[in-house]
């Protein structure tokens, strides 16, 4: 018999411990991922009295997948969409902590005397707080409809989207080369430009393919889809200088955006969980138990710099953000512990061979102890609250909640604020699809006319075709460029408000016609050999006929009308089935009320009984103000309306309202029954004899069904077929009935024969 691979074995032993000990951990009401470390501790190397893995190489190229799959599905999670409507709250909240959480990590460092490499990476790792971890707490602990979660969920993402920025960074320092200012915002807008870039393509192009081919899907065709576009965008992120994971994350941002992403969401969950749990074992196997006596008292001071660190400064940063002090205490104690971003910065470090071989392990430790203690901080934040209400004057706690209530977020912005801020994004996404259209053409499309039209004569005209192209293809970037929003609402109201305003107004069409037309100067610049005064006048007429140009008039707004669609084919197929929030639901007068969906479980105690019965108004203080069932939603339920399984509810309240009635909804229900296997049912024979209590008796009158809980199927007579017992016909001496049941019921109705 042939011998089974040892990438077969170990995935074995990886599963089955990690089986064993999750089931340990949920019993113990602990996050999953902290049984995975510790699973991975249990079959390392480091562990001596418990089986091995034999080829930790594998185990490694599993756990990149891991990473992988595990940011694809946060991706479909989560949408660029919210963040903007955010505003720079998040932003603000992010960039403060990623900062403030950095430096103190350094000074950790350099106070225990590490090398210089060490500190930098460590502060790059202790500000990275673990989004799934967090998500998992949120979940576990009821919290995910809360108001304060969606915002903590935001800085998350930025800070994940952030770490690639700082990977970039750490990279070029551990290379030798010290980035200054210039090489690091020659980064950031790398990552800028494919951002954009991807997101812009992806959800023009994907959500179109998608479409064309939804009769042709089923389930296990769209996982394999979208797996594929998943491992697409990693091998291409890779192949621009960036990693697998936040090619992934991509992907999964664009995919959240078509009417699909739920399905996908769903299919890909258990994948999710397979390699995610082999990347949280693979980094538990990576824990030596001698480098975490050595090193214990760095451990303990490191926790308690995530702890503190995150606990005050977080909480300031999320002030500095805009929220109340009770709401950024409770996010700031939130974020206090390090996971995904942080193993991967750290490993980062390895392959580089620029960290020292004790922090990998001493970073995991952290975050074991800290993922430990994360569900208690979040516990913790509103008793902390409290006691700094009580012993802060009334009125510094005033002033500090309507600093954060009066941000700039709320103030209605000036008309040519609005106006700039439209023209120069339009501007810059325009600018990069330009960009990334004449790349194209240039290094596919010229090489190949060349080949076709080889020799020194027809070199001018593969060139010549290859410029018409590429001119042809970006002219409706160049036109939206310097024409969208030049008859806008604000352009209007400022063009008409003053004399003043006409000048400026006129100066921005020149400075986005000046960009169009450096685009056209470096298309012919490059293909041709034509003077400077030539290219810029022909590149005038160029963008003159473009902009009076009916058809690329026509093209761009189709262009633009499509990729508006495909952005909000989501909301309207939401919007079709029932599941659209509605608009006032940012208009609630007081910040502490919002709306939350709560779905009725399957086996809820509330199904059957109406809202007035269930009286929820008067337990929780909560508002159901629609109930969705299936495709249909009704609004405003009167008291009669009858609640059944699967519905879902939108409730208005506050936290501490929809806290309680989320509790109560989760706890109402019929318990699972844990003696299922006593519960078969059974065809019994059963003889009437004369001392029989059912003699005399009619079917109703004798009980078999009401008292003893059985069912007489039928009367035996000596026919091919059992004999129907009429509800009338009285039992006899000697009747043969044969009666189902469970065994426990038979017995006891056998005890009276």
């Amino acid at each position: 018999m042939a011998e089974l691979p040892p990438m077969i074995q170990d995935l074995a032993l990886i599963l089955v411990m990690a089986g064993i000990v999750t089931l340990v951990f949920k019993q113990l009401k602990q996050p999953l991922v902290l049984g995975y470390i510790v699973a991975g501790f249990l079959v390392s190397p480091h562990m001596p009295y418990t089986a091995s893995v034999a080829d930790m190489e594998n185990i490694h190229l599993w756990a990149d997948i891991g990473v992988m799959f595990l940011l694809f599905s946060l991706g479909l999670d989560f949408s660029f969409k919210k963040i903007l409507k955010m505003g720079a709250s998040p932003v603000i909240s992010t960039m403060t902590i990623i900062f403030s959480m950095s430096m103190l990590g350094v000074c950790v460092g350099h106070a225990f005397g590490w090398s210089k490499m060490d500190c930098i990476f460590l502060g790059g790792m202790l500000a990275m707080s673990s989004t799934t971890i967090i998500y998992k707490a949120f979940d576990d602990l009821g919290l995910r409809q809360q108001q304060f979660a969606s915002l903590v969920m935001s800085v998350l993402i930025l800070e994940d989207i952030l770490a690639i920025v700082m990977m970039v960074m750490l990279s070029a320092i551990a290379s030798g080369n010290n980035p200054d200012s210039g090489q690091m915002i020659g980064s950031v807008m790398k990552i800028g430009f494919f951002l954009i870039l991807w997101l812009v393509v992806g959800i023009f192009a994907i959500p179109i393919f998608l479409r064309s081919v939804r009769r042709l899907v089923n389930a296990e065709v769209l996982l394999i889809v979208s797996l594929g576009l998943c491992c697409a965008m990693a091998v291409f992120s890779t192949k621009v200088g960036f990693s697998s994971a936040f090619g992934a994350f991509i992907m999964g941002s664009i995919l959240a955006e078509t009417v699909e992403a739920e399905k996908i969401e769903k299919l890909v969950e258990p994948v999710k969980n397979l390699f995610g749990a082999i990347f949280f074992v693979s980094v538990g196997m990576l824990v030596d138990p001698q480098i975490l006596v050595d090193y214990a008292l760095p451990i303990i001071a490191l926790v308690l710099t995530i702890l503190v660190g995150q606990a005050v400064l977080g909480s300031f940063s999320f002030m500095l953000g805009g929220e109340s002090l009770k709401s950024a205490m409770r996010c700031g104690f939130s974020m206090a512990q390090i996971g995904e971003f942080s193993f991967i910065i750290a490993s980062l470090g390895l392959s580089l061979g620029v960290i020292s071989d004790f922090l990998y392990p001493v970073v995991v430790a952290v975050s074991v102890i800290t993922t430990f203690l994360t569900p208690y901080m979040i516990r913790l934040a509103t008793p902390a609250y409290n006691l700094i209400e009580h012993k802060l004057p009334t009125k510094l706690i005033s002033t500090l909640n309507q600093l954060s209530m009066s941000q700039p977020n709320s103030q209605k912005q000036s008309l040519w604020k609005r106006l700039l801020t439209q023209m120069a994004m339009n501007t810059i996404i325009y600018a990069i699809l330009s960009s990334a259209a004449v790349a194209t053409m240039f290094t596919f499309v010229l090489p190949i006319m060349r080949q076709m039209l080889p020799g020194w004569q027809l070199h001018w005209y593969a060139n010549a075709i290859t410029g018409v192209l590429t001119v042809l293809l970006i002219s409706p970037f160049l036109r939206a460029m310097v024409m969208k929003k030049n008859h806008s609402e604000e352009w209007r109201v400022l063009w008409a408000e003053s004399n003043r305003n006409r000048l400026p107004l006129l100066f921005t069409i020149l400075v986005r016609a000046m960009i169009a037309l450096s685009y056209i100067f470096y298309i012919c610049h490059y293909l041709s050999r034509f003077s400077n005064a030539v290219i810029i006048t022909l590149g005038v007429v160029v963008l003159a006929l473009i902009i009076l140009s009916r058809t690329v008039k026509r093209r761009s707004i189709l262009l633009e009308r499509l990729f508006v669609n495909n952005l909000r084919s989501r909301d309207i197929e939401a919007q079709v089935h029932g599941r659209k929030r509605p608009l006032y639901e940012g208009r609630l007068l007081d910040r502490d009320i919002h709306i939350a969906d709560f779905d009725i479980p399957t086996n809820s105690m509330w199904m059957g009984s109406t809202l007035k019965q269930l009286n929820l108004g008067k337990k929780y203080g909560v508002h159901v103000s629609s109930i969705l069932r299936g495709g249909f939603r009704l609004n405003i339920p009167d008291g009669d309306y009858v609640l059944f399984p699967c519905d879902r509810l939108q409730v208005i309240g506050s936290d501490e309202q929809l806290a309680k009635f989320s509790h109560a909804l989760k706890t109402d229900v019929v318990q699972e029954d844990l003696t299922v296997e006593n519960r078969e049912m059974k065809l019994h024979q059963v003889i009437l004899s004369a001392n029989s209590p059912f003699v005399g008796k009619t079917l109703e009158e004798s009980g078999i069904r009401s008292y003893y809980s059985c069912m007489v199927v039928g009367l035996e007579e000596g026919k091919e077929n059992l004999s129907p017992v009429t509800p009338k016909r009285r039992f006899q001496e000697g009747d043969i009935i044969w009666v189902v049941g469970e065994e426990e019921s038979l017995q006891s109705l056998k005890a009276q024969l």
